[in-house]
């Protein structure tokens, strides 16, 4: 698995920073390996179609879900893939940070 860079971490960050965007990941999430349609968004929501194609939008350009198409209709779907760097990234930058505070602390007794 590939780590993030700074810059590549800072910007899932940032598209994971809105409450209705976590929202969304987690909606999809329960789908399982299923996919989701903006719709289906919507209806567990309740916000305007818009609004949920435009977190969408943030969520797909950062790579945190995929698209697909079904039909006339846009699909959606977790890349678990993206998330597992994610995951691993963050692990690695709070278990660093918690040893860095540590040894601070140490250092300050």
């Amino acid at each position: 698995m590939n780590s993030l860079e700074d810059d590549d971490l800072a910007n899932l960050m940032r598209a994971l920073g809105h409450p209705v965007r976590l929202n969304i990941l987690r909606i999809l999430g329960e789908q399982g390996r299923s996919e989701c349609c903006c719709t289906d968004v919507i209806q567990c929501l309740s916000l305007a179609q818009s609004t949920v194609s435009q977190h969408i939008k943030v969520l797909l350009d950062a790579g945190l879900v995929e698209r697909h198409a079904k039909g006339t209709r846009n699909c959606y779907s977790l890349r678990r893939d993206r998330l597992d760097q994610l995951d691993a990234a963050c692990a690695g930058l709070f278990t660093g940070l918690s040893a860095d505070l540590s040894g601070t602390r140490k250092e300050l007794a």
